[in-house]
């Protein structure tokens, strides 16, 4: 298939974009940028006069079924939110209810942008089916829980998981292991998880000093910080994108640069569970790959990657006290590029020939985008998810003019008010 955008902006070096660019596709990549395309060659043309043209957005750590416990349990600790709310609800999980919450999540990312996910959770064969629907790019990976009855079994499921999905979909599925995190997964398990990664060339994913606490009890008990544990262990022998890195310090970020940590920043809900800010400037000064993530809906109440990129670029700026800590250009870059690289591609996040054809078109006629100096600062300061107005991915359409093309929304509407009374009858 080739396929041609006509007529777009595309944000230039300093921000500020150039007008009436065409973009080529054929297949799933950019393909040319023609000045003058021939129009009768192309399979399907897309008009897109006066919209801004962006890589899609790359979400690097999130459970996207839980977008079903979203307003669930709000407002409490991590440990008590987990043990005494999300625990409980996971429980009553299936496959069914896995597959409708996470079609949601797909159909809310789509709309806001997002063309690339990293999920970690449970039934992930559902999931799986849910974005082979939707038409999204995602990493997912099965959370294992070392303490669990079912941590063989689990850690077994997750290897059958990359053996079936791993490549799936003209590539736009990938495979990972999901090692819960330090608390959950002994180090005699963790290895485990290693020996797994290197035998059949899996990377992991994995929440890593996300809390105050977590650190403490795990100096506590191995006498080392969660990151050195990790290293101790051997799992930064294979490719990791560690989710949060919340306390971590300069010996951290030292291991985790010098082993190609990729880490995935996820702001909001940092701020929502009151885990604490990371310390983002020093990860990326020691060369660390830096992407941005939303965890969660039932953590953080959305899956917006515009409301990260903005959450990464203030908050920084104010720990810093530097107005251009985190610049507009840099927080694009960890929703697109630097999250794309989280993911393991070295060919996704930026519109150029040769590259994978993730693309989205914001509609810039609203009053938040007035007056219009610079794109790159308006996306990043002023634009939201409702700004999105068509999304490409892998080439193909999933959303023209706001109308989701691979999501039945009337259909979506009534399973999810389905699921949640099966998954919530007779919870407190």
């Amino acid at each position: 298939m080739k396929l041609l955008i006509k007529n777009v902006y595309i944000p230039g070096k300093d921000g500020k974009a150039v007008k009436a660019k065409n973009i080529e596709i054929t297949g799933n990549r950019i393909s040319a940028f023609p000045k003058h395309p021939d129009v009768s060659q192309y399979d399907q043309i897309i008009e897109g006069k006066g919209k801004l043209a962006l890589p899609g957005l790359v979400n690097t750590h999130t459970h996207v079924a839980m977008t079903l416990f979203r307003s669930y349990a709000d407002d409490m600790e991590l440990m008590d939110w987990l043990q005494n709310k999300i625990w409980p609800a996971e429980n009553r999980l299936n496959d069914d209810i896995v597959y409708w919450g996470s079609t949601l999540a797909f159909a809310e990312m789509i709309r806001g942008g997002t063309t690339s996910f990293c999920d970690m959770y449970m039934f992930m064969n559902s999931c799986a089916k849910a974005a082979a629907q939707a038409g999204i790019r995602g990493n997912i990976a099965r959370g294992l829980a070392g303490v669990s009855p079912n941590a063989q079994s689990a850690l077994q499921e997750n290897i059958d998981l990359f053996e079936q999905w791993d490549g799936a979909c003209d590539g736009r599925i990938r495979v990972m292991l999901g090692p819960h995190a330090p608390y959950t997964c002994p180090p005699d398990y963790l290895k485990q998880v290693r020996d797994a990664a290197i035998t059949h060339h899996i990377p992991i994913h994995i929440h890593l000093a996300e809390t105050r606490t977590e650190v403490e009890n795990c100096e506590k008990e191995y006498g080392m910080t969660p990151i050195a544990l990790m290293d101790h262990v051997g799992l930064f022998d294979v490719p990791v994108l560690a989710a949060h890195c919340v306390h971590v310090n300069d010996k951290d970020i030292a291991i985790m640069a010098e082993k190609g940590v990729r880490v995935a920043h996820n702001p909001g809900s940092n701020l929502k569970l009151a885990s604490g800010i990371a310390p983002v400037l020093a990860m990326r000064k020691a060369g660390i790959t830096v992407g941005l993530g939303t965890d969660g809906a039932s953590s953080n109440n959305k899956l917006d990657m515009f409301a990260e990129m903005r959450l990464a670029a203030l908050i920084h700026k104010a720990v810093s006290y530097n107005p251009k800590a985190i610049e507009a250009g840099e927080a694009l870059d960890m929703a697109t590029r630097e999250g794309a690289k989280c993911l393991g591609y070295d060919d996704l996040g930026e519109l150029r020939e040769g590259w994978l054809a993730d693309i989205i078109l914001i509609d810039r006629s609203g009053f938040n985008w007035k007056p219009d100096f610079n794109d790159v600062s308006i996306t990043v300061y002023a634009a939201n998810s409702r700004d999105v107005d068509t999304v490409i991915i892998n080439g193909k359409p999933v959303m023209i003019n706001k109308e989701l093309l691979t999501i039945d929304t009337e259909r979506l509407d009534f399973e999810v008010n389905r699921v949640v009374k099966e998954l919530y009858g007779g919870l407190e």
